[in-house]
Parts: C-alpha cells; sequence; structure tokens
C-alpha cells in the first residue's frame, strides 16, 4: 500500500496493489480515506490525460445509471465479464439513492486507474457537488467516514471525468443527451469541462437533457438541460457520422428502450432502482463489427446489510 507519507497524491499505486484494493472491495471491504486519497490523486492524472469526448474501440460493453447498486453492479460483472477481458464505457451515475455510493464510485474509479484503456468512465448529472449533497452520495460518506473528506476527494474526480465518448467513431454515447449549443463533436472537444456542472450551457445539456417524441428543441420539464426530437438527433448522428446515439439517464423499465427508433437508445443498469421501482436492468453489447445487442439482467438476489428505514423517496 502507499505509505501514509505520501498520501498527499506523491505515490503510484502499483497493478498488485490496485489488484488487490479491487479484491478487497468486491468483499465488502471499504478502502482507508488515505488509500481514497492517492488513488483519487492517480485517476485525475489519468482523466486529465482524456479528451471530452473518449475515443473507445470495440467490443465494448456499455453501462448506464448504477446509482449506489453495489451488488447489482457485482451482478452486472457476473454477466458482463471483468476488466481487462471485457471493455467497459460506464454512462456515468455511479452515486446518489442507493446504499453504497461510496462502493461503487471506488470500484469504477479503481478499474479506470488499474485498467485505463479498457474502461472508460463518464460524467453524469449526478457527479457534481450540488446533486449529491441532496440525493445522498455526501451523507454516506459522512456516515462511513466521519468526514466530509472521502466526498471532497470523489467530486474533484468527477470535474475531470469524460462528457461523452465514441464508440469507433459510429456511436455516440453521452450521459443524457445533445445541446443545442452542440452541432458538431470539435464544438464538444473545445468545452472547458474541469468544473462543477453548470446550470446552463452545453456541459448541463449533455448530463441532464432527454430525447422526446416532439421535434425540435424543447423546455425540460427537469428544469436542466433540454428535450430534443427525432429530427435533432438525426441531423446531429448526420454532422458527425455517427450511426446512433446510445445514453443514460432515465428509468427504463425493461432496462433499454429506443427513444428515437434507430437513432437514439436509453440504457438503464440499476435495476429494481431505488429497491422498489421493479424495472430490469440492460447493458448494450457492441462486437467487433459494430454489431449491438442488449442483455437484460434482474436485481442481484444479495443485499448486503442495507438499512430499509432508509428508502429514498425520489425517483427522478
Amino acid at each position: 500500500m502507499a505509505s501514509e507519507s505520501d498520501a498527499g497524491g506523491g505515490s503510484i499505486l502499483s497493478h498488485s496493489e490496485l489488484d488487490g484494493q479491487i479484491e478487497r472491495l468486491k468483499r465488502r471491504e471499504n478502502l482507508t480515506e488515505k488509500e481514497i486519497r492517492v488513488l483519487c490523486s492517480q485517476a485525475k492524472e489519468i482523466l486529465s490525460k482524456e479528451e471530452n469526448m473518449h475515443t473507445v474501440p470495440a467490443p465494448v460493453t456499455v453501462v448506464g445509471d448504477i446509482h449506489g447498486q453495489f451488488y447489482d453492479l457485482l451482478e452486472l460483472f457476473r454477466i458482463a465479464g471483468d476488466a481487462p477481458n471485457t471493455n467497459f464505457v460506464f454512462l456515468g451515475d455511479y452515486v446518489d439513492r442507493g446504499y453504497y455510493s461510496v462502493e461503487c464510485a471506488t470500484l469504477v474509479v479503481l478499474l479506470k486507474t488499474r485498467f485505463p484503456s479498457r474502461v472508460c468512465l463518464l460524467r453524469g448529472n449526478h457527479e457534481s457537488r450540488q446533486i449529491t449533497q441532496v440525493y445522498g452520495f455526501y451523507d454516506e460518506c459522512l456516515r462511513k467516514f466521519g468526514t466530509a473528506e472521502v466526498w471532497l476527494e470523489f467530486v474533484e474526480v468527477f470535474d475531470y471525468l469524460p462528457l461523452a465518448a465514441s464508440v469507433a467513431g459510429k456511436i455516440f454515447c453521452p450521459h443524457a443527451g445533445l445541446s443545442p449549443s452542440i452541432d458538431t463533436v470539435d464544438q464538444l472537444q473545445g468545452l472547458s469541462r474541469k468544473q462543477e456542472v453548470p446550470h446552463e450551457g452545453p456541459i448541463c445539456d449533455l448530463v441532464w437533457s432527454d430525447p422526446d417524441d416532439n421535434m425540435g428543441w424543447g423546455i425540460s420539464p427537469r428544469g436542466a438541460g433540454y428535450t430534443f426530437g427525432p429530427d435533432i438527433t438525426e441531423q446531429f448522428n448526420h454532422n458527425n457520422g455517427f450511426n446512433f446515439v446510445v445514453r443514460a439517464h432515465q428509468l427504463v423499465m425493461e432496462g433499454f428502450q429506443w427513444a428515437h427508433p434507430n437513432l437514439c437508445v436509453t440504457v438503464f443498469s440499476a435495476p429494481n432502482y431505488c429497491y422498489r421501482c421493479g424495472n430490469q436492468a440492460a447493458i448494450m453489447l457492441v462486437d467487433e463489427n459494430m454489431n449491438h445487442s442488449f442483455i437484460r439482467y434482474d436485481a442481484s438476489p444479495e443485499r448486503g446489510d442495507k438499512d430499509r428505514r432508509r428508502v429514498p423517496d425520489y425517483f427522478l
């Protein structure tokens, strides 16, 4: 392990140390505050070298919202395989609402740090200071560590997360959707992303917007981002050479759903969301020939020691 004297960020975790931490976490042993500090420092160094839209090769598995459901995340790996044998694009929303946001955030950051070319982590609307102080991650850090230091370390990492991914230049992967401020990938690449998610503008839109049946741009009922119609998606795909958009951000009961047929699909990877929605989850597989398919799955039978009195009452 990195020594205490190195915990400010000067240490580099070896592959064997990272492997050991991944195994500990899968046994539900949280890392220490000092270990998380070193991990987050190393993760920021890796993420700082990635563009706003990170290009990944096929084959790859695309994962939607996780929302602190750690046992369901482990179930996902049982179904999809583990890195580095499986390549992953995670579309964001690792934290909040579930009971194990610390474990989920730690595991995905560990995997990114250990296998940087095999794991792509994107930013969701919940990877922000404001949202995590309302929907659970901040309070969970206080409860599990006694201070806000771990929360502060992770939200700094969140500022470095890319805003989108491209699978071989043919599939566009944002957390949520499109923006009236972004017509081309070049405009996306030109944004300055290392900041808290703004209340408006293109970064906000990428993590908040939703597809809609109505044509054109609309006012979002969420109070952030926009709704965008199939004409918007078709034009964006045409302008940038994409076949379709895959995004997360919305609960869909069967795990995935085509919002705009053959143009935009929603993938949601938190089964039985909030431990009571009864939905299936899904992941999207893209093979080496760019053929895509979906795997649906149910919640893990393992639930851990969650406190049922803390069941959240929000479903956005």
